[in-house]
């Protein structure tokens, strides 16, 4: 395979990366990963074991994923976004396994948003900057506030 690593990017044995990828400083990759064709990680982005990442992804600096995140083809994450994996996190106490969140394809999600565990964010759809998603976003629906509401259907993308 051919991508681009930055010379301070660390991606960790075992993580897969697809062709034409980019990775960013400071950017840390653990072994399960596994990322697209065509993606962009920028600078101080933290990408968990078990996360898979479509093709042609835009993740903005600042992000982690954890496990059970799940990006699909022509994703845009926002800088800062905050991905939550546990619904009742405790210090050293783990689930057995992570709620798995959704991001479908072509979903964009502005910067500063926060998504709970266990979401799906449909086709299309918008998270307005600064939004928190507590459950499902409809395929093509803009979204925004705390908690996140619906404001508009987009038409002519279903």
């Amino acid at each position: 395979m051919s991508f681009f690593k930055h010379p301070q990017a660390l991606i960790e044995s075992g993580a897969k990366i697809g062709n034409d990828t980019r990775v960013w400083a400071f950017v840390h990759i653990l072994h399960g990963a596994i990322i697209g064709e065509n993606c962009n990680i920028c600078d101080h982005v933290f990408i968990e074991n078990d996360v898979i990442i479509g093709d042609r992804v835009t993740i903005k600096s600042g992000v982690q994923l954890w496990d059970g995140i799940r990006l699909n083809n022509d994703v845009f994450v926002g800088p800062n976004v905050t991905f939550t994996n546990d619904k009742f996190p405790r210090s050293k106490q783990y689930p057995k396994e992570y709620p798995i969140t959704t991001v479908k394809e072509g979903a964009s999600i502005g910067g500063n948003a926060t998504i709970l565990p266990e979401i799906t964010i449909g086709k299309r759809a918008m998270v307005g900057a600064g939004s928190v998603v507590t459950k499902d976003v409809p395929n093509n629906a803009i979204v925004i506030g705390n908690p996140a509401r619906v404001v508009k259907i987009l038409e002519g993308n279903k």
